[in-house]
């Protein structure tokens, strides 16, 4: 289990071997780091929300899914609970973070780092489209394309995604990490569009 310990402004101050060979080999490496910088860009605002409630004492603990970056782009899923610790004062004085890997190994090939420009802007403002619903016709007529147009990309997007339908389109969009969690209508995490 990885484990951490963080100022009110998210920065890791201090941390178990585990964090560290999760993260990089050296505590030089490590401390003294966002936390931010260390989680997928598709989960980083529900956790900054999550983080930001208990750093104003809104909170004193919470528990959610998250998707870390690694060292080298690796990415991993887990569970990270989070607890606010007060000093003498009903400020919170840090946070301390234990992370645990989700059962299956410790990575996650299907998750893309934040370092892959995957998608154009069309391709990002298409599949958005489709993650809420919207069909053919009245994707064409919001993004100004015809309707081939529009299936045209569809297309490329489910040859570049490599699945067979718009559901799995959208299924593997999540996780991959593409498509933000916690957010509607859906949105694609500005990392992965050129």
């Amino acid at each position: 289990m990885c484990m951490a310990s963080l100022d009110p402004a998210l920065t890791i101050q201090q941390a178990n071997e585990e964090f560290f060979r999760r993260f990089g080999d050296a505590s030089a490496g490590v401390c003294g780091r966002s936390f931010r910088d260390l989680v997928h860009p598709s989960v980083q605002q529900p956790l900054m929300r999550q983080f930001s409630r208990l750093v104003e004492g809104k909170r004193q603990r919470f528990a959610s899914h998250v998707v870390a970056v690694g060292p080298e782009d690796s990415a991993f899923a887990g569970t990270l609970t989070a607890a606010a610790v007060s000093g003498e004062t009903p400020d919170v004085a840090a946070i301390l973070v234990l992370m645990r890997s989700s059962e299956g190994g410790s990575a996650d090939a299907g998750v893309l780092t934040n370092q892959k420009k995957i998608l154009t802007e069309i391709d990002a403002r298409i599949l958005e489209g489709i993650a809420a619903g919207l069909s053919t016709i009245p994707l064409a007529s919001r993004l100004y394309l015809s309707r081939q147009g529009v299936e045209y990309h569809v297309t490329g997007l489910l040859r570049k995604l490599r699945v067979p339908n718009r559901a799995a389109l959208v299924s593997r969009a999540y996780s991959m990490g593409v498509l933000n969690v916690g957010t509607w209508p859906p949105k694609v995490v500005e990392d992965f569009i050129k």
